[in-house]
Formats: structure tokens, sequence, C-alpha cells
């Protein structure tokens, strides 16, 4: 109901709503009308309220909510259900505590992580209010040997995103999104199966939105960067998220509905960082060096090792980096 309340104090931003008005829409008393507005007030909202004229909302907080990024949104249902938190552990675990009960595109959402965690177990930082920390919980009906693309759709989303803001990055294969050769976003997908059912997919994304360089200590500073350090510019978080939740439904629904990986694809490629460059590809404790020739269309990253040996890498439990560095 507070969701619905600031949406139509929005709506009519220009002028006052009346709190009879308001009751009538929604069927709630105007006591609870009062409670729902002071409610709103505490969590950082403006508004003011004139006796005989009503509301009008003078200003909004910098906050992830359902009632912040809705007006960015024309997805059908990605994002359509919003879990916000100021602090929480991991959003990937409260994704995984709701997927049972929850409908497909619910996304948990928090201003700050304390356990945040990216691929192959590396921490993440997620300091409060200066990035995008969030999971959408997906139940696609599809093989799960092809769930590792979800994660190349997520990576083609952040990219098309970030162009509609006007911000050229790139994708270092299959889960970055680098600028100027340093990290601003890393997915993490996490499955839950039985033989060929998906029970569900979390996928975790984490942006680096407006961390400044006092956010980046030791090795973190020389792999991680943001989108306010690379643009010299503070990012509007809540157009960005509702850009790349748009852009990844766009992707999703022709991939769940008829294995359509085509556009996904040509974004992935196109974006990339890592075709036609010298990389190391690490296994464990292993590493070799080759040449990325490209991405198949299965999604696999086509190496050359210059012995006559080509391999068809998949993500798993491989990293891939540059000769001397991340990129």
């Amino acid at each position: 109901m507070k969701d619905k309340i600031l949406i139509l104090l929005k709506e009519n931003r220009d002028g006052f709503i009346s709190g009879e008005k308001i009751s009538d829409k929604f069927g709630v008393s105007r006591s609870a009308i009062w409670k729902y507005m002071n409610t709103l007030k505490e969590e950082g909202y403006e508004i003011e309220s004139i006796p005989r004229k009503g509301y009008r909302l003078i200003s909004s907080p910098d906050t992830l909510t359902y009632g912040e990024v809705e007006e960015y949104l024309e997805t059908k249902f990605i994002g359509r259900k919003i879990y916000y938190f100021d602090t929480i552990d991991s959003t990937n675990i409260k994704a995984k505590e709701l997927a049972y009960k929850e409908d497909e595109g619910t996304l948990v959402i928090a201003e700050e992580q304390t356990l945040g965690r990216g691929r192959l177990g590396r921490t993440w930082i997620s300091p409060k209010k200066k990035g995008i920390w969030m999971s959408i919980i997906l139940k696609p009906s599809i093989d799960p040997m092809k769930v590792a693309k979800i994660t190349q759709i997520g990576a083609a989303a952040i990219a098309l995103a970030l162009e509609d803001l006007g911000i050229e990055a790139f994708i270092k294969w299959p889960n970055d999104i680098v600028m100027n050769g340093k990290k601003v976003c890393g997915i993490l997908t996490e499955m839950s199966c039985e033989l060929n059912m998906i029970n569900y997919v979390i996928m975790g994304v984490g942006i680096n939105v407006n961390l400044g360089s006092e956010d980046f200590s030791g090795e973190v500073s020389n792999v991680g960067t943001s989108l306010k350090i690379q643009s010299g510019k503070v990012i509007d978080r809540k157009k960005l998220l509702g850009l790349f939740l748009n852009r990844f439904e766009e992707l999703y629904i022709p991939f769940v509905g008829k294995d359509d990986f085509f556009e996904t694809l040509k974004v992935c490629r196109e974006k990339s960082i890592l075709i036609g460059k010298e990389v190391r590809i690490i296994r464990g404790k292993d590493e070799e060096k080759g040449k990325v020739l490209g991405i198949n269309d299965d999604g696999e990253l086509i190496i050359d090792y210059g012995n006559g040996k080509i391999e068809n890498v998949l993500s798993g439990e491989v990293s891939v980096r540059g000769l001397y560095g991340y990129v």
C-alpha cells in the first residue's frame, strides 16, 4: 500500500492530492493514510501536507525501493516485486531463502551487503548507497546445462543499459563488466536443480556505481573501479537499475521461450574485451596461455593455444586473465 500511495504522489507531483481522494482510491482510512505518509517521511521523502488541500511530494531519497524504481520500469515481470533491505548479509542468500515461495522476476536488493561475494568465492565490497547490490529470482524451464547463458544475458543487459546512459563499457567473458581495464560490475549465478529440472536460478549482480577511490584499497584497487570514477559524474542508480531490468527481460524472454540467444551473443561479441587478445586460462593451480579467437554459438570462449590445440572453454571453474593483469 505504501508503494501505491508513493506512486500516486509521484503521478500528482505538480499539485496536491487530497486524503479523501487517496482514501477512495485505495479503500483505506484517512488515519491509515496519515500513518503511511509518516512512514514515507521517516524513509527520507519530503512531503508537504496542508489542511483541506492534501499532500504533495517535494523530493525523494536516493533509495532503490520499488516505489523509486517503478517509474523507470517497462518490464512485464522482472523487478515487479522488490524485497528492499537497508543492510543485509548477502542478497543471494536471501533470494535463495525466498525462491520457492516467490514468483519469477522477484528482486532482492540492499543498500549494503556485509557478506557480499563474487565468483569462485571472492569477496565483493558493497558500501552503503554507492552501488547496486541485487539478486533476481528466476525459474526458467530450460536444460540446466544452459543456465550459464543466463550469466551472459545479464552481462549483455548491463552493457546495453550503460550504453543507454551514454557510457561505454565492455564484457570480460563471462560475467564481468570493465572500463579502462578495471571491473565495474560482476555477476554471480547460482542454481538449484534436480536431474533435468531447475528449481530456481539466482542471478546476483553487483554494480560499482558511485564508489570513490577511497572505497578501493589494497589489491582491490588494482582490479576494481566505479562508473563514477570512470565517467567523472554521479550516476542515477534508480535509472540505471530500471534500464538494466528492462534490457535483461528483453533478452531473457526470447531465450527461455524460444531458445533464442542471438541478440545476447551479438552484444557479448561486440562488447568483448577479450576477443583477439592473449590471455591466461587458469584452472585451479594449472595455467595455460592462448589467444581468444571468439565466442561460439553456445557462448563458450574459443581459445587457440598456438600448438595446434583449439579449445572451447566453459565458464565453470575457469578464470581468464590478461597476460600481465586482470584484462
